[in-house]
């Protein structure tokens, strides 16, 4: 990689008690996030001998007669392929392969950090869903499980149940599944917070892309009824003749009180938003909202409404932003969702693993639960172990 010359201070990243300038962003990823690193050294003739040739012979014909032992004598069964074909990343939108790199590096990066797990980015550069399934396929005996990543809707739903279909391991698209978790902890935590049953309340989506549509599933599985999903072209209801297939499906299980119109009419009286789109909400909208209401605007950069205008109605407001109380950060689940399922040899990841992963994020919370205080820290270290020994729990049953 060339050295790139850099002007600090050009744009900076605020948060409480931290100023990152561009030059310490550009420094701490030159020559990439991520390195290879041994278990044993091989610092001496025998230990090359015994690593490599002619050793590892040995090993490799022991797999040839028993593929199982791949498990036990090689890495792939704890490595998760993280995998984009860069076509939605974060809320840059489609930027293609190359440039969602330094994403699937952090990671891979979060997913050593904190749940102990080795990862591999795979970016490809197709967007067909033919090539991206079938490349998984050929590459299935280098890896023990796949986090689908930034992948754009619909395309990502087909993609994600075909690669289910065709491999024997652990297939999670985190975008969907990851933000669906941490929602619904994050839920449990406002509701708590607040004295009031979750079950009671009605929810607004905004967003009928990977995550509102994964978010709205998680929160009719645990029985919240009363679910309405917005798109960009207002609500997303059974009289509508311009939805695709994924959206119809969705429009026949939510909108029971059968809602027409845009974000007006579905925040009337509405007891929570969750915004998982880069779509704004007006202020005088958020305060048709039925009293002390809760407000996710998980939106980033920039949130669906400022937290400190939803604050004058809502009595919970959470983002995904780390600068502001109550950050909904998927980290919280896909480390310990994807250890656990490894751990306990699982062949899949079932929505009972995924319920079980939001409430041992939530339990992390305990006394410390406050309106400001719904989630723990992405960094608090009891996360991910709390969640890998919840869902392997969920997976046995």
């Amino acid at each position: 990689m060339g050295s790139v010359t850099l002007t600090p201070v050009v744009e900076t990243v605020r948060t409480p008690q931290v100023v990152i300038v561009d030059a310490e962003i550009f420094e701490a990823h030159e020559g990439g996030k991520l390195s290879v690193a041994l278990n044993s050294p091989l610092d001496t003739q025998r230990a090359l001998s015994i690593a490599y040739t002619p050793g590892v012979a040995q090993v490799s014909r022991a797999i040839a007669a028993d593929k199982t032992l791949a498990a036990r004598y090689t890495w792939a069964h704890r490595l998760v392929a993280v995998v984009s074909d860069g076509s939605a990343v974060l809320g840059l939108g489609d930027i293609g392969a190359a440039a969602s790199l330094p994403v699937m590096e952090g990671k891979s990066a979060l997913f050593k950090t904190f749940g102990g797990l080795d990862s591999i980015p795979i970016v490809l550069d197709t967007n067909d869903p033919d090539e991206i399934v079938e490349t998984l396929i050929r590459l299935r005996p280098t890896f023990g499980a796949v986090n689908l990543e930034d992948i754009s809707a619909p395309r990502c739903f087909e993609i994600e149940r075909r690669v289910i279909e065709a491999l024997d391991c652990p297939v999670m698209h985190d975008d969907q599944h990851g933000t669906a978790i941490v929602v619904l902890a994050a839920l449990h935590g406002a509701a708590k917070a607040l004295g009031r049953d979750m079950h009671s309340l009605r929810v607004v989506i905004s967003g009928a892309g990977a995550a509102g549509v994964a978010c709205a599933n998680i929160l009719l599985a645990k029985g919240i009824p009363d679910v309405t999903v917005l798109d960009s072209k207002g609500i997303v209801h059974t009289g509508r003749s311009d939805l695709n297939p994924f959206k119809a499906e969705l429009a026949e299980r939510t909108n029971p009180a059968g809602r027409t119109g845009g974000i007006a009419e579905a925040l009337d009286g509405a007891d929570m938003f969750l915004g998982v789109s880069a779509g704004l909400v007006p202020e005088e909208i958020i305060a048709t909202m039925a009293p002390g209401g809760i407000v996710f605007a998980l939106s980033n950069p920039d949130p669906e409404i400022h937290p400190d205008a939803a604050r004058k109605y809502a009595a919970v407001v959470a983002t995904g932003r780390s600068d502001f109380p109550n950050q909904i950060n998927n980290v919280l689940a896909f480390p310990g969702v994807f250890r656990g399922a490894l751990d306990a040899g699982a062949r899949r990841i079932t929505e009972k693993m995924k319920v079980a992963a939001a409430e041992a994020i939530f339990s992390v919370v305990g006394d410390d639960l406050a309106v400001d205080h719904i989630v723990p820290s992405a960094l608090d270290p009891r996360v991910g172990p709390a969640v890998a020994a919840a869902v392997a729990a969920a997976s046995e049953e």
